[in-house]
């Protein structure tokens, strides 16, 4: 049995790997804190996109549930043929304002289905992973507030040892994920621009007019790419399902456009290519596909010069171009998405 027929009955998740072809257009998709917010950008001239930025926001979208979170919801149920998503297992841990203690108690929290209420909550954790720690002391601290007659106790010999016993659940509980994004390259060098903003009004008491100089840094135009992986071993470890998965696939298209930013009001992911391996071992070359998808710029000198996003050699993406270029480099695969036109083609399709 394949993956692509598991994933139908059994809602397992097949392995996989993607490329994000990301459009920036007089805009900042990335702050280096450590250059003044400059786009991040080598030494080589490239322009890079961090993993973490990227993920970022769609755990955002997911925290925030804006209004197409709705319907985004209603697609991954049609899709999966599942019944409603519960919203209590589509919390994000990575946000601003947890409480470590509560979020410490989810681990220590049975769960029957996820192993603990940690990762029943937390879809982030299950997804991409979690690096969640706390110190022996401060875990000796909170407990002895849940149990204060073990802090009475006169040798501490059961204070020591549930301690114990709670910083190896902790540090269990620490995994890694079954999606990976690697960093985000753009594929020439890239050239940035500096402005400076004013305000009409005071940014501070006694300011009549604001500015910043130079403070507002955007790249004219570029094009990214960046890979990501699905791994089903990671996600047996987080208790992972593939509606999770299915989730975070929809999302990648709204990452940009339900994060709006002064800094980057055009920034676009303009395909989305996901490819699902036959089994779980691997049935192609993951980076040599990904390699060949990554669209090669006819004019790198030229770096405000736009590229189109498409592999080399192609002029259009649509089924024929898809299935003749899966035939050439990935024939051992069992399905072909492509997020934003909703091209999908499957093993079978091809001649």
């Amino acid at each position: 049995m394949n993956q692509n027929t598991e994933t139908k009955n059994n809602h397992a998740i097949p392995r996989a790997c993607g490329l994000l072809v990301i459009e920036v257009v007089n805009s900042n998709p990335n702050g280096d804190p450590d250059r003044d917010s400059d786009p991040r950008q080598r030494p080589d001239g490239l322009g890079e996109i961090s993993p973490v930025s990227f993920k970022r926001k769609l755990r955002d979208i997911v925290d925030q549930k804006p209004p197409e979170w709705q319907l985004l919801k209603a697609a991954v149920e049609k899709r999966l043929g599942i019944g409603p998503l519960a919203e209590g297992q589509f919390q994000i841990l990575e946000r601003r304002g947890r409480v470590r203690d509560e979020v410490e108690l989810d681990i220590y929290t049975p769960d029957d289905h996820f192993g603990n209420k940690f990762l029943a909550k937390y879809w982030d954790a299950r997804v991409f992973g979690n690096t969640f720690l706390e110190k022996e002391d401060t875990i000796r601290k909170r407990w002895t507030s849940r149990k204060p007659s073990l802090a009475e106790e006169e040798d501490g010999k059961k204070l020591k040892q549930e301690v114990g016993e709670l910083l190896k659940q902790i540090r269990r509980n620490i995994k890694s994920g079954a999606v990976q994004f690697g960093m985000g390259l753009s594929i020439k060098p890239i050239s940035i621009r500096r402005n400076t903003q004013t305000n009409k009004a005071g940014v501070e008491e006694g300011m009549e007019q604001g500015m910043a100089p130079l403070g507002y840094r955007f790249v004219p135009q570029a094009t990214y790419t960046m890979p990501f992986f699905i791994n089903p071993a990671g996600a047996a470890q987080t208790k992972c399902r593939l509606v999770d998965i299915e989730v975070m696939l929809a999302l990648l298209p709204l990452a940009y456009p339900l994060n709006p930013s002064s800094i980057r009001p055009l920034v676009r992911v303009v395909l989305a290519h996901v490819l699902e391996h036959e089994n779980p071992l691997g049935s192609f070359p993951d980076l040599e596909v990904l390699r060949r998808l990554t669209p090669v710029p006819t004019q790198r000198g030229k770096p405000d010069e736009r590229e189109e996003p498409l592999p080399a050699g192609y002029t259009a993406w649509g089924q024929p171009e898809v299935q003749a270029f899966l035939e050439e480099h990935a024939p051992k695969f069992a399905r072909y998405r492509e997020l934003l036109s909703g091209l999908e083609i499957t093993s079978t399709q091809l001649s």
